[in-house]
């Protein structure tokens, strides 16, 4: 049997997963090579990850019992962003991010660099939060802390170094660490931020980011993908979406499939994690606007057996009873896979 992988939990905007990826990336890490990732909905977190980390937030990576971390072989849950960035540079780290060397001038560029990263998540965080999100705050105010936080930003601009760099004149995990949040800043108000005139090497130090290829490659598949795994402890339903609004203004679903009910059937037809795109190619493939639907069984009012399909005698979920509007996580638009592979 093939060792199993570490399992990262990530999510393709937020900044923390962003900067994780990119130390991944640096390490030569691949998805589904040396890791399995599994992108996730922030508004419903899979109970997957909410029983591997205490925190429930991303990044965490998953590192499988049998990959010598624990005497016990138990599995060992990296939850931060910094605790993975950290492990996989340890694995490989081929431009010297961390600045290992036993110099004087290498353990001061160290010292730079955790100075850097502990003023990033502490100050310019709770600031950018602040400017960008000041709804989520109670008595946030964006235009009291966007100056704090240009403030900080004009610190690090000031404090580049030959070739442009925040930490010597070569890339570190400063560079890797603060740069997903300095984009997110200059996300929240591009015009703003570009006519800073202080702010000019930062700026430049952002494009050269921005048209470079490691952000791109850790903002598209497969460090990426646009779709949210499929959880194993959910259950998914392919719906016309006129018979799932028609479902939401009577306050249950009773559709079995594609042209028939759930009286005329007797269950509502479901499908696994990995049965979805087979279940739409063979029926809902032509048929238009497409929902899924991904559903709690622990919801449910109905009982759910998984029985086999005669055709095939594979084994699908079958709710026998209607299904409570309030078992659906999510009603939606299904995109299926392009020809070839999965979509990002």
């Amino acid at each position: 049997m093939a060792p199993r992988l570490p399992i990262l939990y990530s999510f393709r905007r937020c900044p923390y997963a962003i900067r994780a990826r990119l130390a991944l990336a640096a390490a030569g890490l691949t998805p589904g090579v040396d890791l399995e990732l599994r992108e996730v909905h922030l508004g419903r977190k899979p109970p997957e990850l909410l029983e591997a980390s205490a925190a429930a937030t991303v990044p965490a990576l998953v590192l499988p019992p049998d990959a010598g971390n624990d005497p016990q072989g138990a599995a060992r849950v990296l939850p931060d962003s910094l605790s993975v960035m950290a492990w996989a540079l340890e694995r490989h780290d081929p431009g010297d991010l961390r600045r290992q060397g036993s110099t004087e001038a290498a353990a001061r560029e160290r010292a730079r660099i955790a100075a850097l990263i502990a003023e990033n998540d502490d100050s310019f965080k709770h600031h950018l939060d602040r400017f960008k999100y000041p709804e989520r705050h109670p008595g946030g105010d964006r235009e009291q802390h966007r100056p704090e936080a240009l403030a900080i930003l004009r610190g690090w601009s000031a404090a580049l170094e030959a070739g442009g760099w925040l930490v010597g004149g070569r890339p570190s995990l400063a560079d890797v660490a603060l740069l997903p949040f300095v984009r997110q800043f200059r996300l929240a108000d591009p015009e703003g931020f570009d006519r800073q005139e202080d702010l000019v090497p930062l700026q430049d130090w952002l494009q050269r980011f921005l048209q470079g290829p490691e952000l791109a490659a850790v903002m598209a598949g497969p460090w990426a993908p646009r779709r949210p795994w499929r959880s194993e402890h959910w259950i998914y339903h392919l719906a016309l979406a006129n018979e799932w609004r028609d479902a939401k203004a009577r306050g249950v679903y009773e559709r079995s499939t594609r042209g028939q009910s759930l009286q005329e059937v007797g269950f509502i037809h479901a499908s696994g994690a990995d049965q979805v795109e087979a279940t739409y190619g063979r029926f809902y493939a032509d048929a238009g606007e497409v929902l899924l639907l991904t559903i709690d069984p622990r919801r449910l009012s109905a009982p759910l057996l998984w029985e086999p399909a005669p055709e095939s005698g594979e084994c699908f979920p079958h709710i026998h009873g209607p299904l409570p509007l309030e078992a659906v996580l999510a009603a939606e638009l299904f995109a299926p896979p392009p020809p070839g592979g999965a979509p990002c």
